[in-house]
């Protein structure tokens, strides 16, 4: 099965849009090494200038390493994962689980990210988890959630439970198992998991070498308020990814086919 469709000419630009968007997050996501074979996913809402009032979304084809996702094989599916287009390749039950609870009952989830990454996997699966002892961790207090394992996201009464751990907030620890962000924009929530991860990486290097100097609370509170990279007056992200986007383009542009 090729993993290059063509594109659909009476398809609304704001759709072919948002799939370039997405098509080049997984690309970023490939490039910084947060992939699991064919596995986790991102996931973006379609604008109501193209579904109307109906929830659809664009979703990784099950099947597909991220390196090969690009604008016109990604699948669009509705809430409940069920295939719009007659795109070949199957969507992952497990996949789109977490991410439709998230979507249709958090609001402004626009965008919700997934990752195995090794730190963050390492991470969830400490008793203490995020730790408050680095320039990354200070700046998401009041940020992070935590969701405890109960295996494979397949099973749709967990949903309710996973609401009530996340809130209102944007990051989550799923314990044993990963992180997930969500956002507004795709750029804003791709921000926020880089920076949960950035503090989980340093975390695991810092275990290493014995105790560490604790943020306060008051310090942790001030950093993330000053945290310019979460504020809509900064881009909120959008120069972050712009950037990443430049050097994806730089090793291989084919996500925009």
């Amino acid at each position: 099965m090729s993993a290059v469709l063509k594109t659909t000419p009476a398809m609304h630009p704001d759709e072919w849009a948002a799939r370039v968007q997405l098509a080049a997050c997984y690309r970023i996501f490939d490039m910084l090494g947060w992939t699991e074979m064919i596995y986790n996913h991102i996931t973006v809402r379609l604008p109501g200038s193209v579904s109307g009032t109906a929830k659809q979304f664009l979703i990784n084809p099950f099947g597909l390493h991220y390196s090969e996702v690009t604008a016109s094989n990604l699948l669009k599916i509705d809430i409940q994962g069920n295939k719009l287009d007659d795109n070949p390749w199957p969507v992952n039950p497990a996949g789109f689980t977490i991410h439709a609870a998230i979507h249709d009952n958090v609001d402004g989830a626009h965008c919700v990210m997934h990752t195995h990454t090794t730190n963050g996997l390492a991470v969830a699966c400490t008793q203490g988890g995020l730790a408050q002892n680095n320039f990354y961790s200070a700046q998401l207090d009041g940020m992070v959630a935590y969701h405890d394992f109960e295996g494979i996201t397949v099973h749709a009464d967990e949903a309710p439970r996973l609401l009530a751990s996340m809130g209102n907030k944007p990051l989550l620890i799923l314990r044993n198992h990963g992180l997930l962000a969500c956002g507004e924009t795709l750029p804003l929530t791709l921000v926020r998991l880089w920076t949960l991860q950035r503090a989980c990486d340093i975390q695991v290097t810092q275990a290493a070498l014995g105790p560490a100097i604790p943020v306060s609370e008051a310090v942790a509170r001030k950093t993330t308020h000053d945290s310019f990279q979460f504020d809509a007056r900064f881009g909120a992200g959008q120069d972050v990814f712009d950037a990443l986007v430049r050097r994806v383009d730089r090793i291989d542009d084919s996500y925009k086919n």
